[in-house]
């Protein structure tokens, strides 16, 4: 087997301006503690500091790739055999089926703050889950990277081994 690069690699990182509340979060823990004195407010300005920015850096660290014929979002894999047609959302579309259409079956990789998405059958008759949604900035290429393993397994056989 050839070893190559993934044909979609992507961090959901969080916007700028959320680093920025991270550091006004700093600024307010050290003026909770700034009666008390100098040492405990820049203590104050280091822990909530570091604190805000573990619980931002872990929310926006996720990861979208499609790698060695599966679709790995956060934590979970899914073999790309085990996946249907694959749809394009934008603004409202995308919106709708984060919110009305949405299926409580449905495993979904939200981010707020990323405008477009993917939305992809599952077409295992064994799973109870009905379709992925998976927030990305660049779906039409998550769609043709997805269709690229799919054209290389029915081919004979997966080219991309992590």
């Amino acid at each position: 087997m050839e070893h190559s690069a993934a044909p979609y690699d992507e961090r959901l990182t969080a916007p700028g301006s959320w680093w920025v509340i991270t550091a006004l979060v700093a600024l307010s823990g050290g003026l909770v503690l700034l009666p008390l004195g100098t040492v405990p407010m820049l203590g104050a300005v280091v822990v909530a500091g570091l604190l805000a920015a573990l619980a931002v850096s872990s929310y926006g660290s996720a990861r979208v790739r499609v790698v060695a014929g599966s679709l790995v979002v956060g934590d979970a894999r899914i073999p790309v055999a085990a996946l249907g047609d694959a749809e394009v959302l934008a603004g409202e579309e995308a919106r709708a089926w984060r919110m009305h259409k949405a299926d409580p079956r449905a495993f979904m990789l939200l981010r707020s703050y990323i405008p477009t998405a993917l939305r992809v059958k599952i077409t295992d008759t064994a799973d109870p889950t009905p379709y992925v949604y998976v927030s990305t900035r660049n779906p039409r290429a998550l769609a043709a990277a997805l269709e690229a393993v799919r054209k290389a397994e029915a081919e004979g056989g997966t080219r991309d081994v992590v």
